[in-house]
């Protein structure tokens, strides 16, 4: 019985934000709470500012319904897409999603993108996400649109760069791993680009467009389940502007 009205204290404060540290004590000792993985109850993430619970449903009855519970969907254009975004690319699941979010984006090293289009983004995202459409990430590495992105993500435009000093880097002489002739990608931010789901081709046009203006492959992650799964799993989404 004490366990019973446990949980739905936690599951009420909760859906407020309103848990104290004493609370999620209790809540992660709790055996009626639904983890996110073993030994991790949940997480906390940066969004606009404020800090977001990720965390698990905790209704035992809970279904997904809504877009994202139709199987089907026409095809061209809502084909399922390969595991592999692009050579070079890894794809990752939720644990990964997780880590990430505890690492690479809590120290600034690292982008959670949103790759789909505003309007998308405004019906609901996973918190931590800032929305860079993918069609701004598709377009040529002389589009000023382009550039502001890849200023947005870290990359540094480089000045003009003369024929003695791109031979030297093209032998290896010179280190150029993260350095094409336009864009020093040294210090860019690694992304882990997502959108709605494996049927969802926007975030790998996103991630071939960037490696077509030379971004590093090792600095880009794929998320492939996208919203579709992440929700199946009844994990924490946010809407923008809350």
């Amino acid at each position: 019985m004490k366990k019973a009205i446990l949980f739905l204290v936690v599951a009420f404060l909760s859906g407020f934000g309103a848990l104290s540290l004493a609370d999620e004590v209790a809540l992660e000792e709790s055996n009626a709470f639904i983890p996110l993985d073993e030994g991790k109850p949940f997480i906390h993430v940066m969004h606009d500012g404020r800090s977001v619970r990720v965390q698990r449903v905790q209704d035992p009855e809970y279904e997904l319904r809504g877009y994202f519970a139709r199987t089907g969907r026409k095809c061209p254009p809502f084909c399922l897409r390969p595991m592999v975004a692009a050579p070079g690319v890894e794809t990752v699941g939720e644990i990964e999603v997780f880590a990430f979010m505890e690492n690479e984006l809590r120290d600034g090293q690292g982008l959670l993108i949103d790759a789909r289009t505003p309007a998308w983004f405004q019906k609901g995202t996973i918190p931590g996400s800032i929305n860079v459409p993918f069609n701004q990430m598709t377009k040529p590495i002389s589009d000023p649109e382009m550039a502001a992105v890849l200023r947005t993500f870290g990359a540094k435009p480089r000045e003009q760069v003369g024929t003695f000093t791109r031979m030297m880097e093209q032998w290896g002489i010179y280190d150029a791993q993260y350095k094409t002739r336009d864009w020093d990608f040294t210090d860019a931010k690694t992304l882990l680009l997502w959108c709605n789901g494996p049927f969802c081709g926007q975030s790998p046009r996103a991630i071939q467009g960037l490696i077509d203006v030379g971004y590093p492959t090792d600095k880009l992650l794929y998320y492939r389940g996208g919203l579709q799964v992440w929700q199946l799993f009844g994990l924490t989404t946010i809407l923008p502007d809350r």
